[in-house]
């Protein structure tokens, strides 16, 4: 790689540097080691194939890209299987401590809702949370824009019904 296209290439990570450390916790909230591994992985793929991306997209549509399968072909070829583990700590007698907890188990019941979805649909609402438009979710995810509403309709009523189902 020439120097100001290397200089480039790391300009535009830095700007970036969050959509790989969202993907990677979308796909794998729970096991750290993994997360580093599909990290490390999607770092690698962004280097190798910097070269080969003309700028007919935003540099973040193309890092989500790779980013998205990446880790998607990463749970593709892994042979093992999630592990639930339960939280045991006892964090009794802090100030506020069942209103913090609350909220915690909101945000962990959405992430477990969240990681039951394809890896499309997956794919889908963490770009939607990011607030990416349906043409650059489409663009991203290689789907139609009317095909990514009609998925984030359907996306968010499972979501609900699932959120529900927990409380």
């Amino acid at each position: 790689m020439r120097a100001e296209t290397e200089t480039s290439f790391l300009v535009n990570l830095n700007q970036n540097i969050g959509i790989v450390h969202r993907v990677c916790h979308t796909y794998f909230p729970r096991d750290a080691t993994e997360r580093e591994d599909v990290f490390q992985d999607v770092m690698y793929q962004l280097w190798k194939s910097y070269p080969q991306f003309k700028g007919e997209s935003k540099f973040s549509t193309w890092m989500y890209k790779v980013a998205l399968n990446t880790a998607i072909s990463h749970i593709r070829l892994s042979t093992r299987t999630p592990e639930n583990t339960e939280l045991t700590d006892s964090v009794a007698g802090a100030p506020h401590i069942h209103e913090y907890m609350s909220r915690v188990e909101e945000v962990y019941l959405l992430h477990e809702a969240i990681a039951a979805l394809t890896d499309i649909d997956k794919a889908i609402i963490l770009l939607h949370l990011e607030e990416e438009n349906y043409d650059e979710i489409a663009s991203i995810t290689g789907l139609t824009r009317t095909n990514v509403s009609v998925r984030l309709v359907r996306i968010k009523r499972a979501l609900k019904d699932q959120l529900q189902k927990n409380q």
